[in-house]
């Protein structure tokens, strides 16, 4: 079994939930994979951190996290990197200093998006226009799991290059004898 396929098996494992799921693309589901519970687990966090390491193309400056579930991953991506870490809430405060992405300037560089889990890229795509918006340029997207549910064809239409740790294909297999 590949690291890449055993990988797939301890998400499968940890996160795959059954029963029905309303999505934030407002679409249901009979399958769920829950991101807290992979990233609850350290060790598994840990794995999944390693497998992104990978995925951080050339020239990155910056990793933003997306609120809630990229935040652990942007951070200990951060840790392993060394490139500084962003986060970027659903919608501003209306305390403090009011701003989207916090930890830091963005304009003018290099943010690669880390997110848990796609499916439609909504969160992304609004991630996306805000850091624009500040003057970033974002090109890429990292993420756990792509659940291939239109996600990478959608963040494809705004200049988004999506790269996944695993996709859904993958985590299906796992779950085969």
């Amino acid at each position: 079994m590949s690291d890449n396929a055993a990988l797939a098996a301890r998400v499968r494992a940890a996160s795959h939930l059954t029963g029905t799921f309303l999505l934030r693309s407002g679409r249901t589901s009979t399958e769920y994979f829950d991101k807290y519970l992979f990233e609850a687990d350290p060790e598994l966090l840990a794995a999944i951190v390693d497998g992104l390491t990978g995925l951080v193309p050339p020239g990155t400056d910056l990793l933003a996290g997306l609120e809630l579930g990229g935040v652990p991953l942007a951070t200990l991506l951060s840790q392993r990197t060394g490139l500084p870490a962003r986060f970027v809430r659903k919608k501003a405060k209306e305390y403090g200093t009011r701003r989207i992405a916090e930890g830091g300037e963005v304009t003018g560089r290099r943010v690669v998006l880390v997110e848990d889990v796609v499916t439609s890229g909504g969160a992304v795509l609004d991630a996306t226009k805000v850091l624009r918006d500040d003057g970033a340029i974002v090109e890429d997207v990292l993420c756990v799991i792509d659940r291939g549910e239109g996600g990478r064809e959608r963040l494809a239409e705004l200049g988004l290059t999506l790269r996944p740790l695993l996709t859904r294909a993958e985590l299906d297999a796992a779950a085969a004898p």
